[in-house]
């Protein structure tokens, strides 16, 4: 399997992590596993059918989709035919580019957009990334639903924040906080904040190996015990820390 990310326009950079390409290779033929990160994301397939969400979705050759917000992980099976090229949004961007549903909508899901929202397949084919940023910045609407602060905050504490003090400091009530998250993201700010403190606490495993121990992990990301991070990484991976 073969996977690049190219940078978007720097116009799209405030809203977009990153455009990429996914493509098997002769061999392939297993299932991929994704964990949840709280972006959404838009998939075209150039490939052959490719099977998601746990197999419970196909995505069709030509066909866009949409990507909600995960909250577990998700399978997708790659074979040597697999071709799809994606755009990983910032969380809270969607509602820049669409006008389509609430994230909550379609949280944990795969969906087909019509063809109002679908990418011209024959245009697109041509030259991926050329097209994406012209159909990105044509798009583009400059608003946010007022989330930047807030996610930001949620991100320089790594997680560890009440939402109670992030909504007095951003001058919201939780009840509205809570719907514009909703809205935008698919999650509620708490359950945005557990996917970053998650994160965070895998990324941790993953750089220092045996050099700190789950426990040590675990506080310093603000878990309860390294039982409270094992349950967190299980829910959000299907795996154990040890196969970090």
């Amino acid at each position: 399997m073969n996977y690049k990310e190219i940078p978007p326009s720097s116009v799209l950079a405030p809203y977009i992590h990153t455009f990429w390409e996914l493509t098997g290779e002769k061999t392939d033929k297993q299932w991929e596993r994704n964990f949840p990160d709280g972006c959404a994301g838009i998939v075209v397939n150039l490939g052959d059918t490719c099977i998601t969400d746990n197999g419970l979705t196909k995505m069709d050759f030509g066909k866009t989709y949409a990507v909600g917000a995960m909250t577990s992980y998700k399978d997708s099976f790659i074979k040597n035919d697999t071709h799809l090229f994606g755009v990983c949004l910032k969380p809270g961007a969607f509602s820049n580019f669409y006008n389509f549903a609430p994230q909550s909508e379609i949280l944990d899901q795969t969906i087909q957009f019509g063809m109002e929202y679908a990418c011209n397949i024959d245009k697109f084919i041509k030259d991926p990334i050329r097209f994406l940023n012209g159909f990105f910045i044509e798009r583009l609407q400059r608003r946010r639903g007022g989330l930047e602060s807030v996610i930001e905050d949620i991100h320089q504490t790594k997680g560890q924040v009440g939402i109670s003090e992030i909504a007095k400091k951003n001058f919201i009530t939780v009840r509205q906080l809570e719907r514009k998250f909703k809205t935008h993201l698919g999650v509620s700010p708490k359950e945005y904040a557990n996917v970053v403190r998650f994160q965070y606490a895998l990324s941790k495993i993953r750089e220092t190996g045996r050099e700190m121990s789950l426990l040590d992990i675990a506080i310093e990301c603000g878990y309860y015990d390294h039982s409270h991070l094992a349950n967190d990484i299980k829910k959000n991976t299907g795996m154990v820390p040890s196969q970090f």
